[in-house]
């Protein structure tokens, strides 16, 4: 017997039981994913509440531990990350190459330093440019460095002021003449026509009057001297005198001089400029003075030019820049006046002189061959 309306029911189709499985499936497996991500979310915030709360246990100090004091906020330089990195061979050798050369460059400045200081204390001690020595050609042909004694009294001479003409020279001051010109006669210019030399231009003569042999030690009148001197005198020139000396001790040096005053006497009106003692060495042979020393020299030439003096005359020695600075002792000799022979442009004698030989080779109107000539710086003939 049937229900009323159970006629009009029909039974549930097989599709339909397919798609009701499939929609259960797919909400299992969304509900399977949400349970899996709230997990991991979970896990998460467990850890970021972790390391929140880390954070704030370290900021939380306590002034009895020096240990949890803030710490000072990092520099630039304080991030050394550079090591992490692995530095190529090639920089490290440029590296290297610019660290030396900086080392080098040090050592070098420092070098450099030391040897500007040397050469400045070399400069100090070199005498040639001290200032306190003069140089001396010595007559072996060596050079010798001498200390210019501060007792000694200095020329000041200006040889800017000084010209040439004809092989004569002249001195100004101030655009005044002072020097005067002169030529020292022997019997080796034989025959002079004095008057010829006056033309020229000289103004004095210094005439040989005798010497001492240099070996046997006999003293003998120039053979030209009387006929010199009276052709002086009658050249109206004016007239001094020089002794070529061998003497070894006071006395031949105390006779030498009573010798020329002895063979002056006709003649002592006309001497108005110096008696020149005059003692060298002998090249290439012995000589009497040879074993002199510079006292025993100094006392010879002391007595000499006293001995003239007392007669009435000036005095004067004779010698190059060597003989009169190392062979006799001028500190003794500052009475008396010095005739330099220096055989150059501009002397460099550092002491007072009033006499100067500058060459013994000159060329003269009236004297053959060669001959002294001389510039002198006072006027002897006032005096």
């Amino acid at each position: 017997m049937k229900l009323p309306g159970e006629e009009n029911q029909k039974p549930m189709g097989i599709s339909l039981i397919y798609m009701i499985i499939g929609v259960s499936a797919f909400i299992l497996v969304m509900l399977l994913a949400v349970m899996k991500n709230n997990k991991k979310d979970n896990s998460g915030s467990e850890y970021m509440q972790n390391a929140l709360q880390q954070q704030q246990q370290q900021d939380v100090v306590t002034p009895e531990d020096p240990e949890d004091q803030p710490k000072a906020k990092l520099r630039a330089e304080d991030l050394d990350f550079w090591d992490m990195y692995p530095v190529d061979e090639d920089e490290k050798d440029a590296q290297n190459q610019v660290s030396g050369t900086q080392g080098k460059t040090t050592e070098t400045a420092k070098e450099n330093v030391s040897a500007q200081n040397k050469e400045k204390e070399i400069m100090e001690e070199d005498p040639s440019t001290d200032g306190k020595h003069t140089l001396i050609r010595l007559a072996d042909g060596t050079e010798e460095w001498v200390l210019i004694s501060p007792y000694l009294k200095k020329n000041t001479y200006d040889f800017s002021n000084m010209t040439e003409s004809s092989n004569l020279r002249k001195y100004t001051e101030n655009g005044k003449k002072i020097s005067s010109v002169g030529a020292d006669i022997s019997k080796h210019n034989g025959s002079v026509n004095f008057k010829s030399m006056k033309s020229a231009g000289v103004d004095y003569v210094m005439l040989r009057l005798g010497a001492r042999g240099y070996s046997t030690g006999q003293i003998t009148l120039d053979d030209k001297f009387v006929e010199n001197i009276e052709a002086a005198i009658e050249a109206e020139l004016n007239i001094g005198v020089y002794f070529f000396s061998q003497a070894v001790n006071q006395e031949e040096a105390v006779e030498e001089a009573n010798f020329v005053i002895q063979n002056l006497e006709p003649y002592k009106a006309h001497i108005g400029y110096p008696i020149a003692f005059d003692m060298e060495n002998i090249s290439n042979d012995n000589a009497r003075i040879d074993g002199l020393s510079r006292e025993d020299k100094t006392t010879i030439a002391a007595s000499f030019m006293s001995g003239v003096q007392a007669a009435g005359y000036i005095p004067m020695i004779y010698g190059n820049k060597e003989w009169l600075i190392k062979n006799v002792d001028l500190t003794k000799l500052q009475d008396y006046d010095v005739w330099l022979s220096e055989d150059q442009d501009i002397p460099d004698y550092p002491y007072l002189y009033t006499m100067w030989q500058y060459t013994a080779t000159g060329v003269l109107n009236g004297v053959k061959g060669d001959v002294g000539l001389n510039l002198c710086f006072v006027n002897y003939s006032d005096r």
